[in-house]
């Protein structure tokens, strides 16, 4: 018997196959296929039944293995096909993920669709450094936005987003990040921590702390790459590793009074 086409579009989590929630899990134990991208966690892939079909539709540094309108067309295609369509994304679908135009594609073919939210790394990875993205006394707001618009430029946000006193969180915008530094240099704030995390959440996580006079250089000597998330804001100063070298620095001070 033909199976029901049905697509599930399933936030993965920013990286640790863990933080997938119960629901989007439970998803993934009744698919028929799976299309899966580069920042979902392959240790999910084994969620599946044993037959499910497993497509990567991913992209790597602007490097496609399907377009977007590929990949659209390809999940109604399998829906069609084989039946229940998962679509693992990392972090959350609707958070620079494109799972609202792949939501609107499969219902102009009438097949069921369900969103499954995710955590978004744009949370999480500031959190499991124990970083709050909002403090009491410190800010009001966090922002999140790309680093990278769609024509490959810096994002005009930025430069609006170094105004204020919101924590700033920036998504795809490693190679764009001295142009990022250079803005809040203008906008005078050198010495305003930033904290810049790879691979968020895995055993292939990397750090890099410092101010935006010298994090260009510290995410250099540290090797932190893409995929990489940027955070700037007063709040970083909460880091474990700042708060222990300002108690140090603050000690030293009172010795040599």
């Amino acid at each position: 018997m033909k199976k029901q086409a049905k697509i599930t579009l399933v936030g993965a989590g920013p990286g640790d196959p863990e933080l997938i929630t119960v629901k989007g899990l439970q998803a993934l134990h009744r698919a028929d296929v799976v299309l899966y991208d580069a920042l979902a966690s392959k240790a999910l892939l084994d969620e599946a039944p044993s037959w499910a079909k497993l497509v990567f539709v991913g992209k790597r540094a602007g490097k496609h293995a399907y377009a977007q309108e590929q990949i659209n067309l390809l999940m109604v295609q399998m829906a069609y096909t084989h039946g229940h369509v998962v679509r693992l994304k990392g972090g959350d679908p609707f958070v620079f993920g494109r799972g609202q135009e792949e939501l609107e594609f499969a219902r102009a073919f009438d097949i069921e669709t369900v969103v499954v939210p995710g955590i978004s790394s744009c949370i999480a990875v500031a959190e499991l450094q124990e970083v709050p993205l909002t403090r009491r006394g410190l800010n009001q707001s966090f922002w999140v936005m790309t680093g990278t618009t769609k024509e490959g430029k810096l994002s005009a946000d930025v430069e609006r987003a170094a105004q204020s006193s919101a924590t700033v969180v920036i998504l795809m915008g490693m190679k764009k990040l001295p142009q990022i530094v250079k803005l809040f240099q203008e906008a005078g704030k050198a010495d305003l921590p930033v904290m810049v995390v790879q691979n968020g959440s895995t055993k292939k996580e990397r750090v890099a702390l410092g101010k935006v006079s010298d994090i260009v250089a510290e995410v250099e000597r540290q090797g932190v790459g893409t995929p990489g998330i940027i955070i700037l804001g007063e709040v970083v100063s909460l880091h474990p590793e700042l708060q222990l070298a300002a108690a140090i620095e603050s000690q030293n001070s009172k010795i040599n009074r």
